[in-house]
């Protein structure tokens, strides 16, 4: 267990809970946040004043939508057309309230918006009911990972408060949400532009008992703060300062202080951390938490690189190649199967191939569709496996979200976004080992070996501490040896742990299997597998 660390974050900030407010399209979002700020006095002095006084000289009536709708393109188009984050204060706690559009053509910022909600509002047209968006926005809370959802009804003094009419879109609104794990902690009538059970219960709506949409927001559940997850430090760049090397990232999650020992992924290095440098330098500095862009140094000088992810050894993150995403498509182009993509995952950055979609569904009702398809379109949401060239390091969402979130680019821009939901997991150290083999002869002589190349065979062993310039060394040697004429082959040791090597942790038994003595064949294998390190290898017949 790591010990606990002083925090230099805002308090007042960690308390914060970020809401976003989904619906469709005229459904009342904006007056629903202007109406919250206004009744809970969270309006800077004069704004109120300011706004009546702009609606007085356009003569036209004012409207609590005008406190967001503040652009003249927002309020000719009538639409919201982007993410707006806004605070407000009750006597419970703070509230970061996110906007989203609720237009088709928008899902996108809706998206970036919900992305990191602790809660969200969706917002139902009593008079309209259930439309497109409605459904649309309720999976992608669904896909983000978002729990606590609460279901407003506007506009109940357009359908006379009947409580039938909010009976019936309850049923029906659970019923959508339940194949997506969605459960509704609340239902509320109500109507946002004549105050309605937003702050108190409306007389109109007696048969209504539950709690007012206020005090249904202050009786949510505060999420875990960040740093109480397992440590992810999200490698960005390195940095050379006079001898020093310095490794600059952000803590995205969980904590981290001098002398801890971190694991680098999906390389899986390990090193303790030397120090702890911060931009202004604050020296001494022992401590750093979720939240902090910092740089460290380490005991030990291992090869790390941008798009590295480290942990502590006890709670790593998934290393592999495949897993399985929800994935929601925004590109005119469609997501192919097998064909490549580029995913961005934190700072990593990789090449990953479309290997099978497991279930489609409607873009507009989002009920899943029973036809074959080896494509995505535009609006399309899915459930599909990719698998990357390389190894990555990532964590399913509902563990670390910050570390299962991907984009897809396609032709240059982004096409789409996912979150993880499984890890593909590859058989390492629990593959069952065969025992009904024998040794093959080659049927190439040593001799004859010698004399097509015209020399004998060699290993060549570039031992020394990381950093010290094996690689360097190895690679110019490899090149005057070839330009002599000998045959010559390069197996670097981190380049085996992206494949022959990539179920190798840093344990003793490990480091033993990696870096093997000779046995008494004078083979440098096993396991079945030929293992060097930084090694310069002279292709010939006899064994080393």
């Amino acid at each position: 267990m790591h010990a606990p660390i002083s925090t230099s974050v805002d308090q007042e900030d960690a308390q914060k809970l970020k809401i976003v407010i989904v619906g469709h399209v005229d459904h009342g979002k904006s007056t629903l946040i202007g109406r919250l700020l206004f009744d809970t006095h969270s309006l800077p002095d004069g704004k109120i004043e300011q706004i009546q006084k702009a609606c007085a000289a356009e003569g036209m009536d004012f409207e609590y939508a005008f406190l967001l709708d503040a652009l003249l393109e927002e309020q000719e188009q009538n639409i919201t057309i982007d993410t707006t984050q806004i605070q407000f204060r009750t006597k419970a706690r703070n509230y970061v309230i996110v906007d989203a559009p609720g237009h088709k053509e928008f899902l996108k910022n809706m998206i970036t918006g919900a992305a990191s909600a602790d809660a969200a509002i969706v917002l139902l047209d009593a008079r309209e009911g259930l439309q497109e968006q409605t459904r649309r926005h309720g999976y992608l809370l669904s896909l983000l990972g978002v729990k606590q959802v609460l279901v407003a009804v506007n506009k109940m003094d357009l359908v006379e408060f009947s409580q039938a009419t909010f009976n019936d879109l309850e049923r029906d609104y659970r019923a959508f949400l339940e194949p997506y794990g969605i459960e509704p902690l609340h239902f509320i009538p109500m109507s946002a532009k004549h105050g309605h059970n937003i702050v108190k219960s409306s007389e109109k709506m007696s048969w209504f008992k539950g709690p007012t949409l206020l005090a249904a927001l202050d009786h949510l559940q505060q999420p875990p703060a960040p740093i109480d997850r397992p440590l992810r430090f999200i490698v960005q760049d390195i940095y050379r300062f006079d001898e020093r090397r310095l490794i600059a990232g952000r803590i995205e999650s969980g904590q981290l202080k001098t002398g801890d020992e971190l694991v680098f992924w999906p390389d899986r290095k390990r090193s303790k951390i030397k120090s702890i440098e911060t931009w202004p330098e604050k020296p001494g500095k022992t401590h750093a938490q979720a939240g902090q862009s910092i740089a460290i140094t380490l005991e030990e000088q291992i090869f790390v690189q941008r798009g590295h992810i480290a942990s502590h050894l006890e709670t790593p993150p998934v290393e592999g190649h495949s897993f399985s995403a929800r994935v929601f498509w925004l590109h005119n182009e469609p997501l192919h199967v097998g064909q490549s993509y580029t995913l961005k995952l934190a700072t990593q950055q990789v090449e990953a191939r479309l290997v099978r979609i497991d279930r489609l569904m409607d873009s507009a009702t989002l009920t899943p569709l029973n036809e074959s398809r080896q494509s995505i379109g535009r609006n399309e949401v899915a459930e599909l496996v990719f698998r990357a060239r390389q190894p990555l390091a990532f964590d399913n969402s509902d563990v670390v979200q910050e570390t299962g979130r991907f984009i897809v680019v396609q032709d240059g821009r982004i096409g789409g976004g996912g979150v993880i939901f499984g890890s593909q997991y590859e058989p390492t150290t629990d593959a069952v080992r065969s025992t009904n083999i024998s040794w093959t002869d080659d049927p190439i002589s040593p001799e004859a070996r010698i004399d097509y190349f015209g020399h004998r065979g060699a290993v060549i062993w570039m031992t020394g501490l990381s950093g010290s310039g094996k690689s360097t060394l190895a690679t110019a040697l490899q090149a005057r040896l070839f330009r002599q004429g000998y045959a010559t082959t390069l197996l670097d040791g981190d380049n085996l742990r992206h494949g022959l090597c990539s179920d190798l942790g840093f344990s003793a038994e490990d480091r033993s299997e990696k870096y093997p003595t000779r046995g008494g064949s004078g083979q440098t294998s096993c396991r079945g597998r030929t293992r060097c390190d930084r090694s310069v290898y002279l292709a010939s017949g006899e064994r080393p």
